[in-house]
């Protein structure tokens, strides 16, 4: 069992994130933790700082998270971008897509059960954030 997971090759982020109300009235912190319903957009300016952002998920039916991971990734943000909370597996290949590569979830996760969450499909049907062709775009003629 795994309680934590990490997708990344770079090193791990040490500094606690800060809420998104005390990173707004801060100058110097590089990472930000996002409540269910806050507005992601706010980081906006500041992505090219931010080290970490951390995206809580209260509750596993609560989305709202995959649309954070989804507009900051568009914007280009590059750093860990990390899942926390009531992450189940069955998520995780999702939140990948979205542009979650790190996820702390509230109960461990099997170490296989998530690698096979994340190769259970090789195709996908939507463009998203992980850069993967979708399946229509790979038919000929």
């Amino acid at each position: 069992m795994v309680d934590a997971i990490r997708l990344r090759d770079d090193d791990v982020h040490e500094e606690p994130a800060v809420s998104l109300d005390s990173f707004l009235d801060q100058s110097n912190a590089t990472a930000v933790r996002i409540e269910a319903g806050e507005d992601a957009r706010e980081l906006l300016p500041h992505l090219d700082r931010l080290s970490l952002i951390e995206v809580s998920f209260p509750v596993f039916g609560d989305g709202r998270g995959y649309s954070s991971a989804q507009i900051l990734r568009e914007a280009g943000y590059t750093g860990e971008l990390r899942a926390s909370g009531d992450v189940l597996v069955d998520q995780i290949a999702y939140m990948r897509r979205c542009g979650f590569d790190a996820f702390a979830p509230d109960a461990p996760i099997n170490a296989e059960d998530m690698k096979a969450a994340l190769a259970r499909y090789e195709h996908v049907y939507q463009a998203t954030s992980d850069q993967r062709t979708p399946i229509w775009s790979l038919r000929h003629g």
